[in-house]
């Protein structure tokens, strides 16, 4: 598809310097355009690059002004980086823009269904579920029986969703997640073996949550596992049954929380984070990569390491690790004298 200088300036109630007519017809880094390429310049640190760029069309803050001629046509905006964010949302959505029910494809007799809603092919659509208007289900993708989604949510190629589950409106189901598998409950018997507990509660998502492609969200036991508004989950997580992760709270790739555990609003989680069984984590808290959570956290604080410790603490533990080796040889030098 393409786009004209004039359209896009349209859309983002900017102001063009250079032809009004150049067309694009794809996206770019400003450091590696071509022609036909839109990008943008929001870094100082790239500005050289606009000079050079071979990209038809550059997204600018209002307040830049060229030092020397440039060949690319202007798109004045107050924010760069948030217009071509928005640029990039626009252009998903066209993209993404497909309605009807492909074949082949299941659709129970008993599912309801609302307006603009896309089906692909070999979708399975199960008893008794409830799908929202202009939702999308990309191909090769089982939704179990009695499950709802809400309004505008996307769920991509190759996801699968258990019975029950319920998503809300504008969520996004990235391919390869699994949502309402059984939680990992089982119990030791006297032969040595295990008994498996069975898992009837179900996942609840809430509305503009993100799924990352891979993540598994289990079911609870008995209640609900839930996410909660605006949760943004990376690719790869593991969230166990029973978990409760707050609002906005958005958690990086290969963390894993087990089972109980509550997780409060607005914290910030990075990679390969572990969470022990039945804690609780407060609100606005942030936690540094790969570090390994067995207690309860209070709100804001600012965690790293495995034990986690207070970062401020961590710091300054730090300093002694990496010297640990001369520290240990001091005191062997000590000793001898």
């Amino acid at each position: 598809m393409k786009f004209t200088a004039q359209q896009i300036a349209g859309i983002l109630e900017g102001d063009i310097v250079g032809n009004p007519d150049t067309k694009v017809s794809k996206l770019s880094k400003i450091e590696e355009g071509s022609e036909g390429a839109l990008t943008f310049l929001a870094n100082p640190k790239y500005t050289s690059h606009i000079y050079s760029t071979k990209a038809s069309i550059t997204i600018v803050n209002k307040a830049f002004v060229p030092e020397k001629d440039i060949s690319t046509t202007l798109i004045k905006v107050e924010d760069a980086y948030l217009a071509f964010s928005k640029i990039l949302e626009y252009y998903n959505s066209v993209k993404l823009n497909k309605t009807g029910v492909e074949q082949p494809s299941f659709i129970s007799e008993s599912a309801k269904y609302g307006e603009n809603i896309y089906i692909g092919a070999f979708g399975y659509i199960g008893d008794n579920c409830n799908i929202g208007n202009n939702v999308k289900i990309f191909p090769n993708t089982y939704i179990g029986d009695n499950v709802f989604l809400g309004d505008n949510t996307i769920v991509f190629s190759g996801a699968k969703i258990y019975s029950e589950t319920v998503i809300g409106k504008n969520c996004v189901i990235n391919s390869g997640c699994i949502i309402g598998a059984d939680g990992f409950g089982f119990a030791p018997n006297k032969t040595g073996g295990y008994n498996k507990i069975p898992q009837i509660g179900n996942v609840i998502i809430e509305d503009f949550v993100d799924v990352g492609a891979a993540t598994t969200i289990d079911r609870a036991t008995l209640g609900s596992t839930i996410i909660r508004e605006g949760v943004k989950l990376d690719n790869q997580i593991q969230v166990a049954h029973n978990v409760e992760i707050g609002k906005h709270t958005a958690i990086a790739a290969q963390t894993g929380i087990a089972g109980s555990t509550k997780i409060g609003e607005h914290c910030q989680i990075g990679g390969q984070v572990g969470f022990a069984g039945h804690i609780t984590i407060g609100n606005n808290v942030r936690i540094q990569a790969q570090s390994g959570i067995g207690r309860n956290v209070k709100d804001n604080e600012i965690l790293q390491g495995s034990p986690a410790l207070n970062l401020s603490d961590y710091n300054k533990s730090y300093v002694h690790f990496k010297n640990l080796s001369k520290i240990v040889k001091n005191i062997n030098d000590l000793e001898k004298k």
